[in-house]
């Protein structure tokens, strides 16, 4: 027996690290079915990076600008450039892991609850962005953090997190960097080992073929699943590297109360056009009913059916949102800054 062989005997009889592992079908190599695992590997470098720039960040409402432009430089400029970018790999990647799982139906039985933990990570994961994006606290992140204010509005006692009025020893932007670095890290872990467990408890769906009849193709270990994930991940990470170097994140002066002049980062585009057609208050109100239809999806479409070419109705509500989106961000970035708040 080689001696890392040896030593990894060693170390699984003490650590029973075997006992998370798993055969997988042959198809959950394929590109499609490691996005969740690239989604993971992203999380992963957000969370190293984060920990570093949240030694440096200063919350302090006449500190918080130009404590992020001392990270603009050098090597913690680079840093916080992959971070940026693994902040927008996360985006990506997790539209297209919940856009394979919706194609391919694997959100049916019995895996209907792990769908729904999904989309709360999906939640999470907004969340992350739009905390992230105030943080750096410049024109952008004040008006940014002006709508959540008046969303906040809408919700009555439930917002009172986000009011002036709850506490003034600390301002409110104390308390969007409390969420950012320990609520919404909290229900992520959380809700990732759940994730994860039912994975691994429910294994990972095949791919729909012929039919009804699902073909049982032969497993792989576990670990070539591991392997093909963690190339990715570093060719990612290469890629965030490149992109942290080349095209650093942007930020904006001290942020100016009274006007409203930027538009928000491309995640958010879609809500942008939405607020000016629909006003201020549809922000609310589309993003609960576009959770709400994605956490319906399970129990919309219950047949047995997985296979996408049977299941025309379900694609074509997919490629309608898809083409809905694209089209409002377009939109948003073709018009001028508009007003709208008071």
């Amino acid at each position: 027996m080689k001696y890392s062989q040896k030593m990894w005997q060693a170390i699984d009889e003490r650590l029973c690290l075997s006992s998370f592992s798993y055969s997988i079908p042959k198809n959950g190599n394929n590109l499609g079915y490691i996005l969740g695992g690239i989604t993971l590997f992203s999380f992963i470098i957000l969370f190293t990076t984060g920990i570093y720039l949240a030694l440096l960040y200063n919350p302090e409402i006449l500190e918080a600008n130009s404590s992020v432009l001392l990270m603009s430089a050098g090597f913690i400029g680079f840093i916080r450039g992959i971070h940026y970018w693994a902040a927008q790999a996360v985006f990506v990647t997790v539209i297209l892991h919940m856009a394979r799982i919706y194609i391919t139906g694997s959100y049916k039985k019995p895996r209907e609850f792990n769908w729904l933990i999904g989309v709360a990570l999906f939640a999470i994961t907004v969340g992350f962005l739009f905390s992230g994006t105030i943080l750096k606290w410049d024109q952008e992140a004040l008006e940014a953090f002006e709508h959540n204010i008046e969303i906040a509005k809408l919700l009555g006692g439930i917002g009172a997190w986000f009011a002036a009025a709850f506490t003034e020893v600390f301002h409110i932007l104390h308390r969007m960097y409390i969420i950012h670095i320990t609520v919404l890290p909290f229900f992520f872990i959380l809700l990732f080992f759940e994730h994860a467990f039912l994975i691994k408890k429910l294994g990972i769906s095949v791919w729909p073929a012929n039919g009804e009849r699902v073909q049982q193709e032969a497993t792989l270990p576990f670990t070539t699943h591991v392997k093909k994930i963690i190339i990715f991940g570093f060719i990612l990470l290469g890629v965030l590297a490149v992109l942290s170097a080349v095209s650093p994140p942007p930020l904006g002066p001290e942020p100016i109360e009274g006007i409203e002049v930027t538009k928000p980062p491309w995640m958010f585009m879609a809500l942008y056009a939405i607020e000016n057609i629909l006003g201020l208050s549809s922000l609310f109100y589309v993003s609960v009913l576009f959770f709400a239809l994605l956490a319906a999806v399970p129990f919309v479409d219950m047949r047995p059916e997985r296979d996408p070419r049977k299941r025309k109705l379900m694609i074509a509500a997919l490629i309608i949102v898809m083409a809905l989106f694209i089209a409002l961000v377009l939109m948003a970035a073709l018009t001028a800054p508009k007003a709208h708040i008071g």
